[in-house]
């Protein structure tokens, strides 16, 4: 039962520290995702089958994978212009695309 709690609080904790770094400088984006992140945990906060919390716990790993890999800061600037702010970890090199791929030595 602890080792399950500890569990759905870390799941709990990276959300928040996901949440900090995805949304950076966006107060409003911050606010939301703190209130939606609190409100699904507190919501279930009184499950008892250990298959559902693991279910939860695997979904809530899944959300904040998504969150740290695929989402983007954008700021509107002006009327027609936006501003991309990329985090630096989802920065790559970049590869020039070759069709035959290298062998490996």
């Amino acid at each position: 039962k602890m080792e399950t709690r500890l569990k759905v609080l870390s799941v709990f904790k990276a959300l928040h520290r996901t949440r900090m770094s995805v949304f950076k400088d966006d107060n409003r984006a911050l606010a939301a995702a703190r209130l939606k992140i609190n409100e699904e945990f507190q919501k279930n906060k009184n499950e008892t089958s250990d298959e559902n919390i693991k279910k939860m716990i695997k979904m809530g790993s899944d959300v904040e994978a998504v969150l740290r890999q695929c989402v983007l800061q954008v700021e509107h600037v002006d009327e027609n212009k936006l501003l991309l702010r990329p985090r630096e970890s989802l920065l790559l090199e970049n590869v020039p695309y070759c069709d035959q791929p290298r062998k490996k030595s």
